[in-house]
């Protein structure tokens, strides 16, 4: 996980390795046992670096959240190409994404539940994410070359709906100890974006 862009300024620099260090501890030992001390220590640098970069522990998870989801959503519209065959492209786009998201499964609780657990600045980090996936979503759906015009375009509410059955379809295999396994989930996914986009038609 890059945490950082390609020529960081100064400061960014220790920021981007304080997310680096987040992302090795809570892959060691799980957000609720990973201390400051052990951030700084994953990032070598000192703990009056980390609080000139982040409040808390839970802002440093939230940014750390985003980045993965950024990373996670860039993965996604790599594997997409608009001039390929649809219903093929459903599945490729899905399975690049579920492999981005079951490379660490520690982090994946992490960055899927625990970022619940910090009350409304961890739901709104969530909340954004989902978004930016619905916008992808309903960019690729609606806007493929050499499609036939759609009746009516993929609605926003059908989006957000399809990325909330994709995330509890995440949660439950966190949940029953498959996060290493959501290459299943490839199938039911591509099915359910699939339905989606057919009723809009």
């Amino acid at each position: 996980m890059t945490a950082a862009a390609d020529t960081p300024a100064p400061g960014n620099e220790h920021r981007a390795r304080l997310l680096e260090g987040m992302a090795r501890a809570v892959a060691a030992k799980g957000y609720a046992d990973t201390t400051i001390a052990d951030i700084v220590r994953e990032a070598s640098v000192s703990r009056r670096t980390f609080y000139e970069n982040f409040a808390d522990k839970a802002e440093c998870l939230i940014a750390l959240y985003e980045v993965a989801s950024g990373n996670a959503i860039a993965v996604l519209r790599g594997a997409i190409d608009p001039h390929s065959d649809w219903q093929a492209q459903v599945e490729q786009a899905m399975g690049a994404y579920f492999g981005v998201l079951a490379r660490n499964p520690v982090l994946l609780r992490t960055l899927f539940i625990d970022i619940l657990g910090l009350g409304a600045p961890g739901l709104a980090a969530r909340r954004r994410a989902n978004q930016q996936l619905a916008d992808l979503m309903l960019d690729v759906v609606n806007n493929r070359p050499g499609e036939r015009l759609r009746k009516t375009p993929l609605q926003p509410t059908m989006a957000m709906a399809v990325v909330g059955g994709i995330n509890e379809m995440v949660l439950q295999a966190i949940e029953q100890e498959r996060a290493g396994d959501l290459q299943e989930l490839v199938e039911p996914a591509a099915m359910l974006l699939r339905a989606a986009i057919s009723a809009e038609f």
